[in-house]
């Protein structure tokens, strides 16, 4: 199960973290959210050993999406050294987060 994360905590879990990192960016109202969130989760127990995933409500939460340039939702950012490595808008197939995972973890 994901990780709901504040802006209070982005830094600790996210930028200060040793490993790969996916936040997804959503919001309550949003339709492609709710399509995405599960697959978010499907994705984050297959890779729960190599990639930390967490979720953060752009409603509740202002400035990291702010940080970030969220304009739309879903967004789902890997980071990997507290860096921003792969940006993916919309809905995204479980397929394509692997992908990206694979590359980034090299």
């Amino acid at each position: 199960m994901a990780l709901n994360i504040t802006d209070d905590i982005f830094e600790k879990e996210v930028l200060q973290s040793e490993r790969l990192t996916l936040v997804d960016f959503w919001a309550e109202w949003c339709q492609p959210c709710k399509i995405v969130g599960p697959i978010v989760e499907e994705f984050g127990e297959e890779y729960k050993d190599k990639v930390k995933v967490v979720k953060m409500d752009v409603d509740a939460n202002t400035d990291a999406p702010g940080r970030y340039n969220i304009m739309s939702i879903p967004t789902l950012i890997f980071f990997k050294n507290g860096q921003p490595e792969k940006i993916m808008v919309g809905v995204q197939s479980k397929e394509q987060l692997k992908q990206a995972a694979d590359e980034l973890l090299g």
